[in-house]
């Protein structure tokens, strides 16, 4: 009898360890990858008003996915898997030059596409100021 209860008590915590807390919310946060080489120590080169421009850049190549406000709620992000960053979030536990590399460079698995050849430097470091105005 020792033996049987003991065999489902593991079986039990086994089947709990394997369903519970698998489920991330917005406020959790994997592990960021690291800004490779080429892009790491770069800052925004462009002043405060650059984010003027960049909420037109925004608007017209990120809000889809990423929404008004970047929370990761546009309309077309909706049906992405895995849905996209809030960006305010990120702006406040990454540097410029992660911004700016994630932009230029995409996130291989994801849908976050390379804008580097599409989007001038420029343009995206419009982006990054305007990322950085977000609540």
């Amino acid at each position: 009898m020792k033996k049987y209860l003991l065999i489902v008590l593991l079986l039990g915590a086994l089947l709990l360890s394997a369903c519970g807390g698998g489920a991330e919310t917005s406020t959790q946060t994997a592990a960021l990858d690291p800004v490779p080489a080429d892009y790491a120590g770069k800052t925004n080169p462009l002043g405060a008003d650059a984010a003027i421009e960049g909420a037109k850049v925004f608007k017209s190549n990120c809000e889809a996915c990423h929404g008004p406000q970047g929370h990761g709620d546009g309309p077309v992000g909706q049906a992405l898997d895995p849905k996209p960053k809030n960006l305010s979030e990120l702006a406040a536990q990454v540097g410029d030059d992660y911004l700016f590399w994630r932009i230029s460079e995409g996130k291989p698995g994801t849908s976050m596409v390379a804008w580097k050849g599409i989007l001038t430097d420029e343009q995206i470091w419009q982006a990054v100021a305007f990322i950085r105005t977000l609540k």
